[in-house]
């Protein structure tokens, strides 16, 4: 969770910005929105659904700019796409609507997928959404599911062992704060157990992981940007329209593909956004 806070400290500075982060521990979130309340910002910039949630909950009077959050109608951070209301605006996901594409991808890459696992986290509010818009697309691609749930860090090596025993041909992981910390340690058992991995974040892909097929998260940042400039202007969040994402990138690593021994048909590299080589 960012905040920004406007204060002339210096001659030719205008703004301060105080950063907060969860460091992996999203139970954490609702004491620093807290936190960020009594600093008394201008404007306070949640990253991800967790912290938009919890700007919800606990921020009541600031305005807060959404750099991105997982279908912010339907968990009720705001009322309307078009008309926000309340304190809230700024950018919204979809991740959840377009994990029967990202599973449609991987079996695109492992043509003779039998069996994906998929990495949950059971903390993450969408998680059981998620997992049943999968699950309901790998029965229409015949491809049987196993659900590996990681409630802390000591669950992570038994998750990928239950995977390898299970003979698990691939791997999705879903979604949340909790992953994104501990992304590096995933990325490495991926690697170590020879599994495909598809991403809901193009980070794990630039950070050594397979393939990841989501909106493109620099954008999504850049427009919460002006968000902040039109509110520090005089806007209102509740006037201000909350956007979805207009562009997806299919990013594929061939670094990762070939450290597993996985070639990657052409077809689906022909149709990538980036491919790291």
């Amino acid at each position: 969770m960012n905040a920004y806070a406007s204060s002339a400290t210096s001659r030719g500075q205008n703004i301060t910005i105080e950063i907060r982060h969860h460091e992996g521990k999203v139970e954490r979130l609702a004491d620093l929105a807290t936190e960020l309340v009594r600093l008394n910002c201008d404007v306070i910039v949640t990253n991800g659904t967790e912290a938009a949630e919890a700007a919800k909950n606990v921020i009541k009077t600031i305005p807060v700019v959404m750099g991105f959050a997982a279908d912010a109608v339907s968990r009720g951070i705001v009322r309307d796409l078009a008309r926000p209301g309340g304190n809230i605006t700024g950018l919204t996901d979809i991740r959840a609507d377009i994990n029967g594409k990202r599973l449609e991808l991987l079996k695109e890459v492992v043509p003779k997928l039998s069996r994906v696992g998929f990495l949950w986290n059971p903390t993450y509010v969408g998680a059981g959404y998620e997992l049943k818009e999968i699950e309901t697309v790998a029965r229409a691609l015949r491809v049987g599911t196993q659900t590996l749930e990681v409630k802390g860090p000591d669950d992570f090596e038994g998750a990928f062992q239950a995977a390898t025993k299970k003979r698990a041909k691939a791997l999705m992981v879903l979604s949340g704060g909790f992953f994104a910390f501990h992304q590096k340690r995933i990325i490495d058992l991926a690697a170590k157990s020879r599994l495909p991995a598809m991403y809901t974040n193009n980070q794990y892909v630039e950070a050594g992981g397979l393939m990841s097929y989501a909106a493109d998260r620099l954008e999504q940042f850049r427009r919460a940007a002006e968000y902040v400039d039109k509110i520090l202007k005089g806007a209102k969040p509740a006037d201000l329209p909350v956007e979805r994402p207009k562009k997806f990138e299919l990013i594929i690593n061939l670094k990762a593909a070939k450290q597993i021994g996985l070639t990657i048909p052409p077809s689906v590299l022909v149709r990538a956004d980036k491919v790291i080589k």
